[in-house]
């Protein structure tokens, strides 16, 4: 097998089109972001008075006429259905229920990636999203919101998916490092964007459509994004690889020579297997594949369960709700220019085993905090956050390198489910009750990970393998790859 990635000779490892693929789904993918964080605000935890009685009481139950504190949100889910006291756990349900959403989403749009093009599965994806936010913003019942969260979910679990998928092959092996951090962009500005739209827009519905209904736009992007060049290839439409290959070279100032013959040589490595459609049965028929699909399930689960834990924890915590939000999304920054460099300088497993490390020794500082040190438990709570946030976006590099073209998408799909699970179990987590079995919970399952992280094979500057057969020949193809580069550098020596 080579060690040149054809691809990356063709078109370079990141160029002038390479950017504009970034920026159109950074820019389509900022309601997903909005969406993944905005549970603190349409979902907050409430003040309120109960004037069931002449004595008015704060906070008690059961209450049938609670007057709510409007100082910080004007109005929220929570405070329209009145989610509270025997209520209370529709709050939790709502919060949950876009997490089964984003593993049904990542299911359905992992097979329709694989199967009808990275193209589609981003587009459609994209689209629906902004869609069903709009509706959820218009509905006048709550079971009416339930669905809309599930729906939102489905959505979300696509353009998480295919979006990052869509552009890791459009990059170089030489570039992935970079890439990890590129993509990660719109997640931290709409982190960091939106406490600064819920300040100016309080009122819930509003909320949901002013982060909505300007992004049904992205209809356009049908004629803006072109389909995978890999995907092709591995699809057997050559000759329409080579046509948007010869395109992106010259939109690139790269020459069109050559490219033929070299795409002649990708699909000669995947012929065997391009020809039937991917599904889930695949990722359990063969003996190494199956291995790393359960290890990566168990890795997604234990890691979505910890960030969105967090996440959620942090908008809890005492102090202006709108700053801490700002102040978690802004601590992401160096978080994220610390796992580009570790991903450029250190081996996949340690970086990754480090930062779940890091998420779960902060979270158990954080319990011995005296509650009333209001800026030390935000500093530790954030550091937990930073090392589950950090661990959550190399896990998604490391399993695209782990999985060949042929089934990326769907062993993506397969692991992000797991990964729902635990986002779904977080919020009844968080709303435990007792801070301390919370946050302990949250550091044993980022250790865990850590964990079974060693039991995967070390991916660090490989080429993305296309086919099964190559993951399981008699010598993997990632040990071989390796063994291959290390002969040529003694060679050049």
């Amino acid at each position: 097998m080579t060690t040149e990635d054809g691809i990356e000779k063709i078109i370079g490892r990141f160029g002038k089109y390479q950017t504009w693929i970034l920026f159109l789904i950074s820019i389509g993918r900022l309601p997903t972001e909005f969406q993944l964080n905005i549970v603190v605000f349409l979902l907050p935890g409430v003040e309120y008075e109960c004037q069931d009685s002449a004595v008015n009481i704060t906070n008690h139950c059961p209450c049938e006429h609670p007057k709510y504190d409007q100082s910080t949100i004007v109005s929220s889910v929570v405070t329209e259905w009145n989610l509270i006291c025997d209520r209370v756990y529709l709050a939790s349900l709502a919060q949950s229920i876009m997490q089964i959403g984003i593993l049904a989403g990542s299911l359905v749009f992992g097979q329709i990636s694989d199967r009808y093009g990275r193209k589609l599965a981003v587009l459609l994806s994209l689209f629906l999203e902004a869609a069903f936010v709009a509706i959820s913003g218009l509905v006048p019942e709550f079971w009416m919101f339930l669905v809309c969260r599930f729906l939102i979910g489905t959505a979300v679990g696509g353009t998480m998916l295919c979006g990052y998928v869509l552009f890791i092959e459009f990059c170089g092996k030489s570039f992935r490092p970079y890439v990890i951090g590129l993509h990660e962009i719109s997640f931290i500005v709409g982190y960091f964007i939106l406490p600064i739209i819920a300040f100016y827009v309080r009122e819930w519905r509003t909320l949901q459509l002013v982060t909505s209904v300007p992004w049904l736009a992205v209809i356009s992007y049908y004629w803006l994004i072109p389909e995978s060049p890999r995907w092709l290839i591995t699809v057997g439409k050559k000759n329409e690889a080579i046509t948007l290959l010869k395109l992106i070279a010259k939109k690139n100032n790269k020459t069109t020579e050559n490219i033929e013959s070299i795409v002649e040589e990708m699909e000669k490595e995947t012929m065997r297997e391009s020809k039937k459609p991917a599904s889930y049965v695949d990722l359990f028929k063969t003996p190494k594949i199956r291995f790393y699909t359960v290890i990566t399930a168990f890795i997604w689960m234990f890691c979505s369960h910890t960030f969105f834990g967090v996440n959620q924890y942090i908008g809890r915590l005492q102090g202006n709700i709108y700053l801490n939000v700002m102040l978690s999304a802004v601590s992401l920054i160096p978080g994220l220019i610390i796992v580009v460099f570790a991903t450029l300088h250190l081996k996949r497993k340690v970086s990754i085993v480090t930062s779940f490390s890091i998420a779960g020794l902060s979270l158990l500082v954080f319990i011995f905090i005296p509650n009333n040190i209001e800026a030390l438990t935000l500093t530790f709570a954030i550091i937990g956050l930073i090392g589950a946030y950090t661990s959550f976006v190399q896990v998604y590099l490391f399993t695209s390198e782990v999985f060949p073209t042929i089934i990326r998408n769907t062993a993506l799909g397969f692991a992000s489910m797991f990964g729902r699970f635990g986002g779904f179990i977080a919020p009844f987590v968080v709303n435990l009750g007792i801070e301390w079995a919370s946050i302990l919970i949250f550091s044993g399952v980022a250790f865990a990970a850590a964990s079974l992280c060693y039991l995967l094979p070390e991916t660090k500057d490989i080429i993305l393998l296309n086919s099964i057969e190559q993951t399981e020949g008699p010598k993997n193809a990632i040990t071989e790859i390796k063994n291959n580069e290390t002969n040529i550098d003694k060679t050049t020596k």
